[in-house]
């Protein structure tokens, strides 16, 4: 338990729900870490085709699966409901439709089982994430969390102390993975199929810019990066092409993974030179990633290296949770309520990162 904080019996069960995005998840967690359940339904082949999430088609699919998604994460973990100690669920950031379908489905729980509502940020709760099934964070702590929505980094002095450091000022990291795929045409979503393509290629094939911004800046920008990637595969418009790609048509195959492992080489590069600045300018020795971004190869093997260099330690998510999920939510929830940080029936929903 982390100082200022109410010592919870042993035991105290939470259930959290999350459905910011294109995941309806509910999970059971036990003392804020020992996951029992964690359900998820996935949306990729809804949003597929268009490239990319479709928020009404998102908020629609998250109604039809959350009563399921509860059921089976209830059964799953075995519990009775008049065990439940508290409802999480994330209220922020997200989708506007995709949030209120998780909230409201979080208000009934608590309303029904006379229990108190925490809401949680989904940002922070991947900041979180990897003390999920293991240890304990050690803080003071740098986190870096990279997702489709989110690139941010935190100054975490416990579980629900955060400081944010920076954010993107425009492409999230996921999104430009996203973005680089659809110009590849290495289909979606972006960041694994990337990260495949990168395996068979060179990451110094081509030389695409880092957007450090000035000074010592912690914030970040990808747009840049995305537009290079445009440009070297369909050429400058308005330019003479002669010697320039016109389409990834006239990529070979060796052609698009050199692409690919340039892009994310500088993508990486990047996102670690940022953490590197953040546990710099605070003196934390632990380093977290979290977030869908956190499951990419090179990223994992980046800060790995960064930690050793530091002798930092080092906080991975498991892969299963990396995407979102309601465990983290329950996680964080547990401290939350540790912290008497809960919330009423009126609570709302908010699309944008408090900063």
């Amino acid at each position: 338990m982390t100082a200022g904080q109410a010592d919870l019996p042993e035991g105290t069960t939470i259930v959290g729900i999350e459905s910011t995005c294109d995941e309806t998840g509910c999970a059971v967690v036990v003392d804020g870490r020992r996951v029992l359940s964690s359900v998820v339904a996935s949306q990729i082949e809804l949003h597929a085709r268009f490239g990319g999430v479709v928020p009404e088609i998102a908020s629609r699919a998250h109604l039809e699966a959350i009563n399921t998604v509860i059921g089976r994460a209830l059964r799953e973990a075995g519990i009775d409901p008049a065990g439940v100690a508290a409802v999480a669920v994330c209220n922020r950031p997200g989708l506007i439709g995709s949030l209120l379908v998780g909230l409201m489905a979080a208000k009934t729980l608590a309303w029904v089982w006379e229990v108190p509502l925490i809401g949680v940020d989904h940002v922070h709760a991947h900041a979180y994430s990897p003390a999920l099934d293991d240890e304990p964070i050690a803080y003071p702590a740098v986190a870096l969390v990279a997702s489709g929505g989110h690139t941010s980094l935190y100054h975490c002095r416990s579980p629900v102390d955060i400081e944010l450091l920076g954010a993107t000022a425009d492409d999230a990291a996921g999104e430009a993975f996203d973005k680089v795929a659809a110009i590849l045409k290495l289909g979606f979503p972006g960041g694994p199929a990337v990260d495949r393509a990168a395996r068979k290629g060179n990451p110094d094939a081509v030389k695409f810019p880092r957007a450090l911004l000035k000074g010592q800046s912690l914030d970040f920008s990808f747009s840049g990066l995305k537009t290079a990637v445009l440009y070297h595969v369909n050429g400058v418009p308005g330019a003479i092409r002669q010697g320039v790609h016109k389409g990834v048509a006239e990529l070979s195959a060796q052609d698009v993974a050199d692409v690919a492992a340039s892009f994310q080489a500088a993508l990486v590069d990047t996102l670690q030179i940022k953490l590197r600045r953040a546990a710099k300018a605070t003196g934390a020795k632990t380093l977290v990633l979290g977030g869908g971004v956190a499951a990419n190869s090179a990223l994992r093997k980046a800060v790995e290296k960064l930690a050793a260099k530091l002798g930092a330690s080092l906080r991975l998510p498991a892969m299963e949770y990396c995407v979102d999920n309601a465990a983290m939510t329950a996680g964080l929830g547990y401290h939350l309520l540790a912290a008497g940080k809960t919330d009423n029936l009126e609570l709302a929903a908010t699309a944008t990162v408090r900063r």
